[in-house]
């Protein structure tokens, strides 16, 4: 198998980052629109942390169907290729997107409108439960094995670039209209500009070539015909824990800092909505820049150290988090959120690096996709719901504080199970592999 150039690596590496950009813009914007006008526009008769909840509700279904995205895709990508899923992914998330930009509301159609707007949801996430563990992949797969942790963070920075993305033009419009105009027309814009940002994305990924790694891996298979979730849950049930496990701190505070924040900041401090969306704005803007320079270090000391060291912080920071937003300053709330994202990096960081190194080549797209897809179920996707409605019942952000800190602890123990893999090769199967670390 031939190493790929330095200018090829980064092709793969700008294709991988342009699509989930792409993707996670999709997904980011309807978490941040849940958060700030679905609930008057679709779910206008419930009170305003009601109406919120039902909007999140919607926001949830998304993750959903993120597990079973995760095992279409991962068992077609491990059959066929890490390239072409992701182009199909791309299309699915933009097509999605685009459409939820028309969607009549409430007062157009009534419950068809939160219906139509649920099933173009469950689109979104089965598109993404397939993107993420392609994009990344495809860069472990075509990158050198002492640096790998790095490069496959790129894909990581999609996230943030993503959230920054539809974050800036959600303030921007939120900033030069009225709240009658943005709820009426202004919030529909960023849906509708996905159709040309997926353009793009297309046009870059098309460009790439499939992942040397498999493309070994096909050839030695030959004709032999593979399942790959059943060979997952047969020989590979360690990784799986591993990877479910050590995504739950990971998932649980990243949504409480970027989608909680909004609602928290409006409805429990009285802020306007643009210091939420400005805070989020900028510690997007500085987790973009950490999270490769924390993949760099996993390459350095391992990957188990640099997660422990992020896992353990955000146990902590999600008392401190709280303590700082409730200060009432905007440089208070931005700072809230930046340090917050920092600490999250040291997980991102590793992630997909040490996640694609629990599994072999064969079961990789499988194994990847659906351990972390499953834990954005039990995190991500009810994470802003618990933390809403805590808040809610207790009039206090403690018991949400808690609620970081209790998942922070789960993780502690999935990694403590784990084994360290930095430099491992992913050319054999996890118990054949030869470290080229001294």
């Amino acid at each position: 198998m031939t190493t790929p150039t330095r200018a090829g690596l980064l092709r793969v590496v700008g294709a991988s980052l342009i699509g989930t950009t792409v993707e996670w813009y999709d997904f980011f914007l309807y978490t941040s629109a849940a958060a700030l006008v679905f609930n008057k526009l679709f779910f206008p008769n419930a009170d305003p942390l009601t109406g919120t909840l039902l909007a999140l509700l919607t926001y949830a279904v998304g993750f959903l169907a993120r597990p079973v995205g995760g095992l279409v895709f991962g068992h077609f990508g491990d059959r066929i290729g890490r390239k072409r899923l992701l182009v199909v992914s791309l299309v699915m998330m933009g097509g999605s997107t685009f459409l939820m930009g028309v969607l009549p509301t409430y007062g157009a159609v009534g419950v068809l409108a939160p219906v139509l707007l649920t099933l173009l949801r469950l689109v979104q996430g089965f598109a993404l439960g397939g993107e993420w563990g392609g994009a990344v992949l495809l860069v472990s797969e075509h990158g050198d094995d002492r640096r790998r942790g790095f490069w496959a963070s790129w894909p990581q920075t999609g996230v943030p670039a993503g959230n920054l993305l539809a974050t800036a033009v959600l303030a921007i419009l939120a900033s030069v209209q009225s709240d009658a105009a943005f709820n009426a027309w202004g919030w529909r814009i960023p849906f509708l500009l996905s159709g040309v940002l997926v353009a793009i994305g297309l046009w870059v990924r098309l460009a790439v070539a499939e992942s040397p790694v498999f493309l070994a891996a096909k050839a030695a298979a030959g004709e032999e015909e593979a399942t790959p979730i059943v060979d997952v849950f047969r020989g590979h049930l360690r990784g799986l824990v591993v990877t479910f496990g050590a995504r739950l701190a990971e998932n649980v505070s990243y949504y409480v800092i970027t989608a909680f924040i909004l609602v928290y900041v409006t409805t429990g401090l009285g802020l306007p909505k643009a210091t939420g969306l400005t805070a989020v704005l900028v510690a997007s803007a500085v987790h973009f820049v950490t999270i490769p320079l924390w993949g760099l270090l996993s390459d350095k000391i391992g990957r188990k150290p640099v997660y422990l060291f992020g896992v353990v912080g955000m146990a902590a920071w999600a008392f401190g988090f709280f303590w700082l937003l409730d200060l009432r300053t905007t440089g208070a709330v931005i700072g809230a959120a930046t340090i917050g994202l920092v600490v999250h990096g040291a997980m991102y960081g590793p992630q997909a690096a040490f996640f694609a190194e629990q599994f072999p080549t064969r079961v990789r797209y499988t194994g990847l996709s659906v351990g972390g897809q499953l834990s954005s179920i039990a995190a991500g996707a009810i994470a802003p719901i618990i933390a809403v409605a805590l808040f809610q019942a207790y009039h206090s952000t403690v018991p949400v504080s808690i609620y970081v800190a209790a998942m922070c602890v789960l993780s502690v123990l999935a990694l403590l199970g784990a084994r360290e893999t930095r430099g491992e090769s992913l050319q054999e199967a996890p118990a054949e592999r030869r470290s080229v670390t001294a």
